[in-house]
């Protein structure tokens, strides 16, 4: 064993200009080594080659890292070395750009076998060695002397580059070798040198400037004599030599962009060895939460384990059972006591404008969509991301504890997006939010050698684009595949220039090519960027498709999506692999390419193996009832581990954040939520959220929720309804199924609910086997125990319906949408249309003048799917106002939503209802508000004339309501004023009913005193615009809701809807503003909420006789039920849904 012997191949006088770079492989004999990756952590990599950690040369001789480069240190277990007989071969391959594993480099003897320098010519034109290295693909080979003694082996190589006098520029590399052979040679005495000490900055060789020495054609190699070996001279031409070329100065600086090119996203190597959060913020006190049943995310979802949690450094460091030593190691240690509850992930989510589009919504803070171009990769949402959006605690109040903020769907490439976490940062600044920040250039914080951070980046298809600029998908996707080539060509260009300089192929490189406008579409192309892509119809979904194929590049998600479910082959021929499909829950058939959209998507996805995600599009959904999405997804059938995981784990997924969030795991980011009950029972409300560890609610509030509520929710079956969707190409037909039987019983019923007196009472209850519910010519002659009603049951011609423990209730109705004035709301040909407003425009004389009013019976449309689908879930009657963009809307109507036509019996519950006015803030496109209530002061006290006077005189009379569409506190104040002052100059009271009514709480008490009813439309407040930003969110920021307050204070109160796809889930609204009353509105008063009072409020007059009943499988209609049958008196039918 020869430990102090070295083995210098190669002490090389270049002059090179900067040829930064170092020996990337070896190839000895006839095996080929890798070299160590400079710039790369040395863990896990193995090399013959000792570590070296930069490009850039050592410039000082006596700098103890000359022997073998910064810095020279073993690999540890990964340090190998390479056998090879005396007399092989050694070839070293540049990028102009005891053992050995003990030894210290700085202390080795070392001797030369090989050296080159000036070759022939004088020094500035002379022809170098280096010529010849580049030559031969950047590489040089030496033999090993036969005569060496066989031992353990240091090889060096070095080049030298002298610019200029007095500054050299050394970059030597070190491999470890075992040589065999029968040789017994071992050099000594001057033969032999130590690095550093080998040379001096008065080296003749180093301390010379060949520029000015023409002439002369001796260089003098610095170092010790070759012994063993006739010396072979190896330098650098600068100008004369053949296919050589000086490297530029900024070598460096290009080979580092050229490495980087190959460097893939995603978390670094030892992410995972984390202790403390990036994230975490000094003077955090860790928490421990005790008794918690915690859904973890894994194993599918279907992991749920009983124990406590423990958080601290922003990190999840306990799961399960903590021992108390770990526990005993805190002076601190805030503990919460779950008592049983349910703890999941924090909730993720995927598509959100929170932030650009912010709340309530202002036009000096609408930043979602740029209209400059249909291509704009450029374009960040983080210059836009406004940190005073009033939606931040709301959201976090829902459970919200991440999300990919995106640009608008205006264009074809938006964007690209950023994820945040929600809560404030310390330095409260938009930058503080980011979650792995992309853009930082920090690379203490963020090293891109080790590995990238993913970027995302918003792309959007169909119509949003098309309309925008005027164009059609033809457009689109031209736009789309004009932009990717443009980056593709910029792509192949860096690579090909890369392939270069590695090659040291100089001669022919300009500058390195890049344009920052295009670099993250180039980055797409590298698969470093996740692709966030609105889109909806097949041929979109497939254009889409498409251009990943040519373009090779994946999709992320596709979001919105609606007819992805159909589909599905389609999505799995994507390049690289299948999208994700972020999805709305029910919200759908707004447009045209919507209207196939279905409830029952995710489960259809689910079934073929794609990831389903449920997304918000806040402020489109409000993002604090993200998990209500999710639970609408599991009611139709979305198995309860993927519904839960839809909002947690796979967006965490989707995004590339799945290494830090999205789970309940040790090490992973302290982000969590305490629930009142199963993440997936109708309204469950986060008791407590953490942030990186941070409890984000002060003082919550949380309300008691029965015991059924702490298990997960059991669902009806609608499989039958999934396959008709497919059947039907996403249009099954809707139509109920009149039964032929003249009797209908049902069985098994637990409870049932009747109008009574214009109020609701609950009938019966009783053990389900006992309940039965009896109907005869469409109405209901029984309903009690088997022996109580058994006698009603004489006919043979009777069906028999098992309600398997469900109930039997008032049908319900709906307002505040145009139902049954609109089939598509984009589409303009589908609905009846808007009204002309005396305050914005002149009517015309064939109307009526100023003396029109309009009636919404007359514009009536049937067999709305949005009407049809809200019979199918018990929402029997639609009130309906003409459309307004102003200030007078009109006469309402009330219809039945299952009917086909107007004609039909039944079909019409009344021709008007109520006068329909809106009170509101127009900005610069109308009237102000004073104006307006000038405008009804004048109404109310002068004498009308046609058409309009006629319905005011009502009014007056107190014969029908005046319903004002109203959200400002302070208007309601001035229409409560202006109510007094007109009940005084007529001596009559009149009825008025507020809808909308955001801060209708503010004035509870004198909205009560006033006999004022009100119709809180929609039932979760959101601050969506400045007149509606005082809201009373409920648990778990307050105590209570506006409905119970204002129940409360003896006003009539009932509930209403904002689009025309809401109405189908007018009861699971009702349930759920029960719910947050602590008690104080039982089952029947619930329903009353979305029946009888909507009708009482609006001027629609039901005998009670008359009023539609429901029939609900599996629970009561405020459960996760299944309506099954409409009972209609008035019609009547009974349909058997």
């Amino acid at each position: 064993m020869f430990v102090s012997a070295a083995l210098t191949t190669l002490a090389l006088a270049v002059s090179q200009a900067a040829a930064h770079g170092g020996v990337l492989s070896y190839k000895i004999g006839d095996a080929d080594y890798t070299g160590f990756k400079a710039y790369n952590t040395p863990v896990g990599q193995t090399s013959i080659q000792r570590e070296w950690d930069t490009y850039n040369p050592i410039t000082d001789p006596t700098d103890s890292l000359l022997s073998c480069n910064t810095n020279g240190a073993n690999l540890g277990s990964g340090q190998q070395s390479a056998t090879v007989a005396a007399g092989s071969q050694v070839t070293a391959y540049w990028n102009c750009g005891g053992s050995c594993t003990s030894a210290d480099t700085a202390s080795l003897n070392w001797f030369k076998i090989d050296e080159a320098g000036l070759i022939s010519g004088d020094l500035p034109t002379g022809l170098w060695g280096m010529g010849e290295l580049v030559d031969n693909n950047s590489s040089w080979t030496s033999s090993i002397p036969s005569s060496l003694a066989p031992g353990e082996y240091m090889i060096r190589h070095e080049l030298l580059a002298i610019h200029t006098a007095n500054q050299p520029q050394f970059y030597p590399e070190c491999a470890q070798l075992v040589l065999t052979g029968s040789g017994t040679a071992q050099p000594s005495g001057d033969y032999l040198v130590q690095f550093p000490g080998a040379y001096s900055m008065s080296d003749p060789s180093i301390d010379i400037d060949v520029y000015s020495q023409p002439g002369v054609t001796t260089y003098i190699i610095p170092g010790p004599a070759s012994r063993l070996r006739q010396a072979l001279f190896l330098g650098s031409s600068f100008r004369s030599h053949a296919g050589y070329s000086p490297v530029p100065l900024h070598a460096a600086e290009v080979l580092d962009k050229c490495r980087l090119l190959d460097v893939k996203a995603g978390p670094p190597p030892d992410f995972n060895q984390r202790t403390q959060s990036d994230r975490f913020i000094p003077g955090t006190l860790p928490t421990l939460i005790k008794n918690a049943t915690i859904w973890t995310g894994r194993v599918d979802g279907l992991e749920v384990l009983k124990g406590d949690i423990l958080l601290d450094l922003g990190i999840i460091k306990r799961i399960g059972h903590i021992e108390r030593s770990l526990l005993d190691d805190y002076d601190v240690l805030l503990t919460i006591d779950a008592k049983g509850g349910w703890v999941s992930p924090g909730i993720v989510d995927l598509h959100s404008h929170i932030g650009v589009l912010s709340s309530p919504g202002l036009a000096g803070s609408n930043d979602g969509n740029s209209r400059k171009g249909p291509v704009l990769p450029w374009l960040r949402a983080l210059d836009a991301l406004n940190t005073r959006d009033d939606a931040y605690q709301l959201s976090i109040a829902g459970g919200v504890t991440t999300s990919l903020v995106l640009p608008g769907s205006a264009n074809a490439i938006g964007g690209q997006g950023v994820v945040i976490k929600l809560r404030s940062s310390i330095d409260r600044s938009p930058t503080g939010m980011l979650l792995e920040n992309p853009y930082s250039v920090n690379r203490s914080e963020y090293d891109p050698s080790l590995s990238f951070r993913y970027r995302q980046m918003k792309h959007a298809c169909g119509e949003n684009p098309d309309r925008v600029y005027s164009g059609t998908r033809m457009d689109t996707t031209w736009a789309f595949r004009q932009g990717y080539d443009k980056a593709r060509q910029i792509k192949t260009a860096q690579d090909e220039y890369c392939a270069k300089a590695t090659a040291g192929r100089w001669d022919t490189l300009g500058d390195f090519p890049e344009d920052l406008q295009w670099e993250a579409l180039v980055d797409v192309l590298r698969g470093r960027v996740k692709v966030q892509t609105h889109c909806y119809e097949t041929v979109d979904l497939d254009d889409l498709v498409r251009i990943t194929n040519e373009f090779k590049f994946s999709i992320a998600a596709f979001h919105h999506a609606h007819e992805t479910y159909l589909v599905p082959k389609t999505l799995k021929s994507a390049y690289g692999h299948p999208p994700a499909v972020a999805l709305f829950a029910t919200n759908a058939r707004y447009k045209r390419e919507s209207y196939r959209g279905s409830e029952f998507a995710p489960r259809i996805l689910a079934d073929n193996g794609l990831l389903v995600v449920m997304k918000s599009d806040h402020p489109v959904l409000d993002s604090r009832f993200l998990v209500y999405e999710a639970q609408q997804a599991h009611f139709y059938g979305l198995s309860h581990n993927l519904a839960l995981a839809s909002v947690t784990t796979t967006p965490a997924e989707v995004l590339g954040q799945d290494h830090r969030i999205g789970y309940v795991k040790e090490g992973y980011d302290a982000d969590l939520v305490l629930w009142d009950s199963h993440p997936l029972a109708l309204g469950a409300t986060p008791k407590q959220v953490w942030i990186d560890g941070i409890a984000q609610l002060e003082t919550p509030f949380s309300s008691t929720k029965p015991s059924a509520f702490q298990h997960v929710p059991q669902m009806p079956n609608f499989d039958n309804e999934a396959e008709e969707t497919l059947k039907f190409d996403g249009l099954p037909p809707l139509h109920p199924n009149h039964t032929e039987a003249r009797t209908v019983v049902f069985t098994n019923v637990s409870s049932v609910f009747l109008i009574e007196a214009s109020n609701i009472r609950e009938a019966f209850r009783a053990n389900a086997a006992q309940g039965i519910a009896v109907v005869r010519d469409a109405s209901l002659v029984c309903s009690g125990t088997v022996s109580a009603c058994s006698h009603m049951v004489t006919d043979s011609d009777v069906r028999y319906v098992d309600l398997e423990g469900g109930s039997i209730s008032p049908a319900l109705v709906t307002y505040g949408s145009p139902l049954g004035m609109e089939e598509i709301r984009s589409e303009l040909s589908t609905m009846d249309g808007y009204v002309f407003d005396p305050l914005l425009q002149v009517v015309p004389q064939i109307v009526g003048g100023d003396a029109a009013l309009v009636r919404a019976v007359d514009g009536l449309q049937y067999t709305t799917r949005d009407a049809l689908l809200a019979y199918r879930a018990g929402v029997t009657v639609g009130i309906s106002a003409p459309r307004t963009a102003g200030f007078l809307s009109g006469l309402s109507t009330a219809f039945s939503t299952g009917a086909n036509h107007k004609l039909e019996v039944g079909a019409l519950i009344q021709d008007v209802g109520a006068l329909h006015v809106r009170v509101h803030h127009f900005g610069l496109a109308g009237p102000s508000v004073s104006t307006q209530i000038a405008a009804l002061r004048n109404i109310l006290l002068s004498k009308g004339k046609g058409e309009f006077g006629y319905w005011v005189d009502k009014v007056k009379k107190g014969d029908i309501p005046l319903v004002v569409e109203v959200h400002s506190a302070d208007a309601m104040a001035s229409l409560i004023r202006l109510k007094s002052e007109v009940e005084k100059e007529l001596g009559v009271a009149i009825r008025v009913t507020f809808t909308g009514a955001t801060e209708a709480h503010v004035l509870a008490k004198e909205i009560g005193r006033a006999s004022i009813g009100v119709v809180i439309s929609p039932t979760r407040p959101f601050p969506r615009e400045w007149e509606s930003r005082r809201i009373l969110p409920g648990p778990p920021l307050t105590e209570t809701n506006a409905i119970a307050v204002l129940l409360a204070h003896n006003v009539t109160v009932a509930i209403g809807v904002r689009d025309a796809w809401m109405a189908r889930n007018t009861r699971f609204d009702a349930a759920w503003a029960a719910l947050e009353a602590h008690g104080e509105i039982s089952k029947a008063r619930a329903i009353e909420l979305a029946s009888v009072n909507v009708e009482k409020l609006l001027g629609i007059s039901v005998d009670d006789k008359d009023g539609d009943l429901v029939a609900t499988r599996g629970g009561d209609l405020l459960e996760f039920s299944k309506v099954i049958g409409i009972v209609s008196p008035r019609r009547g039918v009974v349909d058997i849904i």
